[in-house]
């Protein structure tokens, strides 16, 4: 995400990095690249004017103009204004306003039709369930055909219970009967599925003003497609006026290489970006960290949300055994099915490289061979657990029974029992440099 814009905001700080002094045509000149950059974004107008405004009036005095190392503290002052443009620092602004579990939270989900606000609900309530509460969805969304199907489909696919009524005409109504549901099953949150069009028309805001005096939702959540740019916050807009909005949920912010929207979404509307989709799964959903976000931007990477991606899915007292495992050089083909399986869970290669300071823009999709680790994973997976323990009897009888049920060849195996062999040994030096602080030289070929 975020590749042209960080390219280009890159490059202009060209003008003001290594220099032992830099002058008021230096910073003009920067912001006026940073400008360039932002409105091909597709950055609202007017949030651009603010943005350049106050980055000139502070970048301008004297403080910075006579620091010890001026183009650094260009960058933090670009830094933090973005961070103040993207939302507010504080977690707490940006954290779902729900009751206590002996009272029932209501959120209500609007948006237009194709802005994913039916996969959003799904994936907000397998995240409040992880959170320890006790969610269940409502389909109020009576005008698309296939919604209240997608929407049960994604509850049983996640365990969580969906209310819908076939053949209803009143989402009040359907509301009402799944309000009483949730009393009688324990349910403390409720996530309502509204209805969506293809443009904000009369109808559908009368619909959701009824909807929205019959449940007096904690929450209401606008669901915008990120890659419509800055018209997302002008729909933002609209609905905060109409109908009145608690926060945002941007969907396919993975797939935003400008920026527009997650940029002119709090300066236009007010109101705080709380989540952002990142992909397909239930799990590709997470909360919106400003000063994350502004860090990917510049280049400077998000290691934080990596080591919370790898949390996830790995446990901390397999992760000091497999380092034990490595330093030895004990680490076997079982161990790195279980790693390639892991690093699945975590979402796309591609948007975990960018994590890494330095990474962004350096590693293109096409670069990543995909086809690559689904042959791997398929060979391993054709091993008996014996051969992946020890992969010094995998001898050619094997090697053939092993190509054969992975749908490759023997060559092919055996050339990753090679590129196993020469990982194992990288793996070794790293994990001793990495125990001393340090970093082995051949660390990066081994991330490619």
């Amino acid at each position: 995400m975020f590749e042209k814009l960080t390219g280009k905001i890159t490059d202009a700080f060209r003008f003001v990095t290594g220099k032992s002094a830099i002058t008021e045509k230096n910073i003009e000149d920067a912001v006026e690249a940073i400008k360039m950059a932002l409105l091909e974004a597709d950055v609202n107008l007017r949030v651009v004017r603010r943005f350049v405004n106050s980055t000139i009036e502070e970048a301008k005095g004297e403080k910075v103009l006579r620091s010890v190392d001026p183009g650094q503290q260009f960058i933090k002052i670009v830094h933090d204004k973005l961070v103040s443009f993207l939302g507010d620092a504080d977690p707490a602004a940006r954290a779902l306003k729900l009751k206590g579990p002996d009272v029932i939270s209501t959120i209500l989900m609007l948006g237009l039709q194709g802005s994913g606000k039916t996969t959003s609900c799904a994936k907000l309530a397998l995240r409040l369930k992880k959170d320890g509460r006790k969610p269940m969805l409502v389909a109020c969304d009576l005008v698309r055909p296939a919604a209240m199907e997608q929407l049960a489909v994604l509850g049983s696919q996640i365990g969580i219970p969906v209310h819908r009524e076939e053949g209803a005409s009143d989402s009040v109504k359907v509301y009402g009967n799944a309000l009483v549901w949730a009393k009688q099953n324990m349910i403390d949150t409720v996530i309502i599925d509204t209805t969506g069009r293809l443009q904000i028309d009369e109808p559908m805001m009368q619909e959701l003003s009824r909807l929205k005096s019959a449940c007096s939702p904690d929450e209401m959540l606008l669901v915008a497609d990120a890659m419509t740019g800055q018209s997302a916050a002008d729909i933002a807009k609209t609905f905060d006026e109409r109908i009145g909005l608690t926060g945002v949920i941007l969907t396919k912010f993975d797939s935003d290489t400008r920026g527009g929207a997650a940029l002119s979404l709090k300066t236009i509307t007010g109101k705080p970006l709380k989540f952002v989709g990142t992909g397909e799964k239930s799990e590709d959903f997470e909360p919106f960290h400003p000063d994350r976000i502004a860090g990917r931007i510049l280049g400077m990477g998000d290691v934080v949300s990596l080591v919370e991606k790898a949390q996830e899915v790995i446990d901390q007292k397999q992760a000091l055994e497999l380092q034990k495992k490595m330093e030895k050089e004990n680490f076997t083909m079982e161990d790195w099915l279980d790693q390639l399986r892991a690093v699945k869970k975590m979402g796309s290669l591609q948007s975990m490289l960018e994590m890494i300071p330095g990474m962004q823009g350096q590693i293109n999709e096409e670069d990543i061979d995909k086809a690559e680790l689904k042959y791997q994973e398929a060979i391993l997976s054709s091993m008996t657990r014996e051969e992946r323990a020890n992969h010094l009897i995998i001898g050619p009888p094997r090697r053939s029974r092993i190509a054969r049920g992975s749908g490759t060849s023997v060559a092919e195996v055996a050339r990753l029992i090679k590129k196993f062999e020469k990982m194992r040994t990288m793996m070794k030096k790293m994990a001793k440099n990495t125990r001393g602080g340090g970093m082995p030289a051949g660390m990066p070929g081994m991330m490619k």
